[in-house]
């Protein structure tokens, strides 16, 4: 090495490359039967192979902003009446929600949604019904892998407990080898220690797997624990946005949504829409 090499300052370590973009949501709105706005401007992005949580307060329009993704607002009077969302490269609005699950998509519903008349491996295949790639039975024993008690219960889905039958929802969204899984509140009606397990499962999938996901959830404190960046929602739009670490070190969510901060928390009910808004500004 010459003197002169020798004094150079060494090269700042190049940062990591960002993650190519699988989802993105530009400034969507959303209305139900022709006239009750419930998204007003939504735009949030979800990176290739992370969990992304969003967050909010009940009716702030985080179920809306999955059905909006997914296809399922024609079921409910909805539609996206501005705006775009765009799915590996390609525009999905409109687009009929089978056509939307064989590009990739798959919605784990809140409340489970399981058929409880049929077995647990019905309501599995039921996820694999796009699929024509001869490589079902290989999936469920993936399944089985992940979820052990499934291949236990040969009985009706319906008999599960609650946190069985989460495991067969999240297993059914498997079967349909999706890139992105949009989970609706995973963690409800659950027991903590059940909780636990779910949560350990899911970034179990989206590390061994690869697989993307956009998660809603009310336990904010496990939904950060497990996604790398996160969105604040209320009232229709995103109030909030930053990397888990940032969210969970912010005062505004340590208190509305941590149970923390630096002083005494308040109710929602007790504070008008536009007062919160503006703490987050």
């Amino acid at each position: 090495m010459t003197i002169a090499q020798a004094e150079l300052p060494a090269a700042a370590a190049a940062p990591a490359p960002a993650k190519p973009l699988l989802l993105s949501v530009n400034n969507i709105e959303v209305v139900y039967n022709d006239v009750i706005l419930v998204l007003r401007g939504l735009s949030l992005e979800v990176p290739q192979g992370e969990i992304v949580a969003l967050l909010g307060a009940n009716g702030a329009g985080k179920s809306t902003t999955l059905k909006a993704i997914s296809g399922l607002l024609k079921t409910e009077d909805g539609e996206v009446t501005r705006g775009d969302i765009v799915f590996d490269g390609e525009r999905i609005n409109g687009i009929d929600p089978d056509q939307i699950v064989r590009r990739g998509i798959f919605q784990v519903m809140e409340g489970r949604r399981i058929i409880g008349d049929m077995t647990c491996q019905e309501n599995l295949r039921l996820g694999a019904f796009t699929r024509r790639d001869g490589q079902v039975k290989q999936d469920l024993d993936m399944v089985y892998d992940y979820f052990p008690r499934l291949k236990e219960r040969t009985g009706l889905a319906g008999y599960l407990s609650g946190g069985e039958q989460q495991m067969l929802a999240i297993g059914r969204a498997l079967m349909a080898r999706p890139k992105l899984i949009l989970m609706d509140e995973p963690s409800m009606g659950l027991s903590p220690l059940m909780v636990k397990e779910v949560f350990s499962i899911i970034r179990r999938i989206n590390k061994d797997l690869g697989v993307t996901i956009l998660l809603v959830e009310q336990n904010a404190r496990m939904a950060l624990q497990a996604a790398s960046t996160g969105y604040i929602m209320e009232s229709g739009k995103v109030v909030l946005d930053g990397t888990a670490d940032e969210l969970k070190n912010n005062e505004d969510v340590k208190e509305f949504y941590l149970g923390g901060g630096n002083e005494e928390r308040k109710s929602f009910k007790n504070l008008k829409s536009f007062k919160r808004r503006k703490r987050w500004i």
